[in-house]
């Protein structure tokens, strides 16, 4: 039976998976030099061991309500699009399994521009993860942009 290796993340109460494929690297939150004009979800720049790394606040792109970062708060770094990305997260609680059989196709309740990000959403026991499609997270307008910042950073 065909398995996924998922990183599994929370942002409030809910589960979501990232493929382990696209992760570069989970890191302890570090402040984050403000970028102006600017999504408001893009938290800014960080750089991280001498890389300029663009940074997402996952709670602002989901629409979700702030939260103070602490102790548990990380910054999953991905590679998506040909580039390295941090997305801010409530915390990374495991590296999961899931069996294809446990896995359904994104339910038709959700609706909106966030349904592009979810591939699909896993049952494993009494748990429901949001599978997230990080290649579909960044706009083409929003790579554009990032990149513009990166460079003007180095």
């Amino acid at each position: 039976m065909a398995s996924m290796q998922q990183v599994v993340f929370k942002l409030d109460k809910e589960e979501y998976g990232l493929d382990i494929m696209k992760v570069n690297g989970i890191e302890k939150y570090q402040e984050v030099v403000k970028v102006p004009n600017t999504q408001k979800y893009i938290e800014g720049i960080i750089n991280l061991r001498g890389e300029v790394l663009p940074i997402y606040n996952l709670r602002k792109k989901f629409h979700l309500k702030d939260k103070d970062v602490d102790d548990e708060t990380k910054i999953i770094v991905t590679f998506t699009n040909d580039m390295k990305i941090g997305f801010i997260v409530d915390s990374v609680a495991e590296i999961l399994h899931i069996n294809d059989k446990d896995v359904e196709s994104t339910p038709k309740i959700v609706t909106g521009i966030n349904r592009k990000y979810i591939k699909s959403v896993a049952k494993v026991d009494e748990r429901m993860i949001i599978l997230i499609d990080i290649d579909q997270m960044i706009s083409d307008e929003e790579q554009i942009s990032i990149e513009q910042v990166v460079e003007q950073s180095k």
